[in-house]
């Protein structure tokens, strides 16, 4: 039975895929690039690994579709799950990557990796990023 982080994931994959392609990357870049990211394959990537990719790939001029309607979270999906996606959005729209949002949580809690925080840390972490793009949105 796929659960609903196979399909997170499988859908992530394809999204890098899609990427390569669009972006018109050679396989020696491709590689040279995950393994940037400490990965010979994106198959081996956790979903936040993952996330950082897609990130990486936007700053390089990939748009991703985003879907209109799109429900904040998919039943029975872990909460934790839907946080990190909300940090994600939260880091891409302000044009951060993944580490920033590591920062904020050794910052915050001294805990090394988002992946680490539990529910009530991601909250958190969620609201002062939240705050950050008011803030930024106030000064421009």
């Amino acid at each position: 039975m796929k659960t609903n982080n196979d399909t997170i994931r499988r859908a992530k994959l394809a999204t890098i895929h899609i990427a390569k392609k669009t972006l018109g990357m050679d396989d020696e870049t491709y590689r040279e690039m995950l393994g940037n990211f400490g990965l010979k394959s994106s198959k081996d990537a956790s979903i936040a690994k993952l996330d950082e990719i897609i990130t990486h790939l936007e700053s390089k001029g990939f748009e991703t579709k985003k879907r209109k309607n799109q429900p904040k979270s998919v039943k029975g999906q872990a909460p934790e799950t839907a946080l990190m996606g909300k940090i994600g959005a939260l880091l891409a729209d302000g044009k951060y990557q993944w580490a920033y949002g590591h920062g904020i949580a050794k910052k915050m809690f001294g805990v090394e990796r988002l992946e680490w925080c539990d529910c009530q840390q991601l909250r958190k972490i969620v609201a002062a990023l939240e705050y950050n793009a008011k803030r930024k949105a106030n000064k421009a």
